[in-house]
């Protein structure tokens, strides 16, 4: 099996875009954002039966879309995988059908999960998308209100997104520490839409991916006519989309900063307020009050998921 390409990226910092270039490489393919692996994981421990995994696949919206019927996933699945193989020979399946020797995956999701991806893929590299954590702020409080789906766990104001651009960051970064710079690197969102060529060809170099011209010339040949959020996509990488010096009142960007201002500060952003890239004990309170909350929701997703309840939730589709 392939090892993997995982982009990393808080919410709304560029990944699409990259997933979008990196996909229109020869070497691999990166579907869109696919939410099933602690699925998966949660459910399936040791070493997966062939016939329950695949009657969990048959309810992922995700699998349907990519066309592959359980045909083409049966094959591929064997009593004695663990679960990290069978997942990847889900995604190599994938590939396949797209004539790409290697898989990858792109969902800022998986910024909490960043320690199972690690165990489950002890061979993946990792691209590390950051983008000044204000105008990503600005970019996901702008979404349309159908677009995301809002839990007790959503960030509804800048302060709000900045304990989940902090702490999803730092996380990274230290998976980042821990695996080397042999299967991590960190790219900011700045670079790649000022050189979109030379940071392009940087990430294949790393990954080992054939580079070829035609991928940036992604503009119109993307259906996005169903994703009002991604509208962006139709054109080419374009500079200061967001720009919280102008579209960011003063007062949340001095909440964002007093929050994550010593991240900010450590990556080289301009600060409003330099004092706060010294954080006050109230930062670390409430970095570890958004910590303990997204523990609570994984939680009790992690139970839902482990329960005969979640096959009632998603009948069956393949």
């Amino acid at each position: 099996m392939s090892a993997p390409l995982i982009v990393l990226g808080v919410r709304r910092s560029g990944t699409t875009l990259l997933r979008v270039i990196l996909d229109r490489s020869p070497g691999i393919a990166i579907p869109d954002e696919t939410f099933f692996i602690p699925q998966l994981v949660h459910r399936h421990r040791g070493t997966v039966d062939p016939e329950s995994f695949l009657d969990d696949l048959r309810r992922f919206p995700r699998l349907a879309a990519w066309g592959l019927s359980a045909d083409d996933l049966a094959s591929r699945l064997r009593r004695d995988l663990s679960i990290g193989e069978a997942i990847s020979a889900v995604f190599d399946a994938h590939a396949s059908s797209r004539g790409k020797p290697r898989w990858g995956d792109k969902t800022p999701m998986y910024m909490r999960n960043l320690g199972l991806l690690d165990r489950l893929f002890p061979d993946a590299q990792y691209v590390h998308l950051i983008r000044d954590g204000r105008d990503a702020a600005l970019a996901f409080l702008d979404m349309p209100e159908d677009v995301v789906t809002k839990t007790w766990a959503h960030p509804r104001d800048p302060a709000g997104f900045a304990r989940e651009w902090r702490v999803e960051v730092a996380d990274a970064r230290g998976l980042g520490r821990r695996v080397g710079s042999s299967r991590y690197l960190e790219v900011r969102y700045e670079d790649l839409v000022a050189e979109t060529e030379g940071v392009v060809r940087s990430i294949c170099d790393f990954a080992g991916l054939p580079f070829e011209p035609a991928m940036l010339e992604y503009a119109g040949a993307l259906d996005v006519s169903a994703k009002p959020h991604q509208q962006r996509l139709l054109q080419p990488p374009t500079r200061g989309v967001r720009d919280w010096r102008t579209q960011m009142s003063p007062g949340d960007a001095r909440a964002f900063e007093a929050i994550a201002g010593d991240l900010l500060a450590e990556l080289g952003y301009e600060l409003l307020d330099p004092g706060s890239a010294r954080p006050g004990p109230r930062a670390g309170m409430t970095l570890a009050w958004y910590r303990a909350r997204i523990g609570a929701y994984n939680a009790a997703a992690y139970a839902l998921q482990r329960s005969p309840l979640w096959r009632r939730r998603h009948p069956r589709l393949l």
